[in-house]
């Protein structure tokens, strides 16, 4: 039950968060660089399949081992790696690969997929240890 509470209190955090995110800094940024390659709609089922897998992972490897921790600091800087890495992933192999990618794009989103990571699994490691 505990690990239960702990991925969806971070799963909720983390989509309310990135949504935000989403509609009011990376789609325009997105829009305005690359906007051609952008599909017109939304598509709904790659992006839950990476929200479930990716909130699994920075449960499993961060928050789930400390749950019963006595420290936030530790698992923010652990997410954020986790952040730095899957979103520094995403953003250097497109701007290695792909001729309209932006330098402007990959320090926005390696901030923005940072800041969100590590956000939301401190958030959500800190509702689930209120709530038990």
């Amino acid at each position: 039950m505990d690990l239960i509470v702990l991925y969806l209190a971070t799963a909720m955090i983390f989509l309310v968060i990135d949504a935000i995110g989403l509609k009011l800094l990376l789609r325009p940024l997105f829009e305005r660089h690359v906007g051609e390659l952008l599909v017109p709609s939304f598509r709904l089922g790659p992006a839950i399949g990476f929200y479930l897998f990716y909130v699994a992972v920075l449960v499993a490897l961060v928050s789930w081992p400390e749950l019963y921790g006595t420290t936030y600091s530790g698992v923010f800087l652990q997410a954020a790696l986790l952040g730095a890495l899957a979103y520094g992933t995403y953003e250097f192999t497109n701007l290695a690969t792909l001729k309209p990618w932006h330098w402007s794009m990959v320090v926005t989103d390696m901030i923005w997929g940072i800041s969100v990571t590590a956000t939301s699994v401190t958030a959500g490691l800190a509702v689930a240890r209120m709530l038990f």
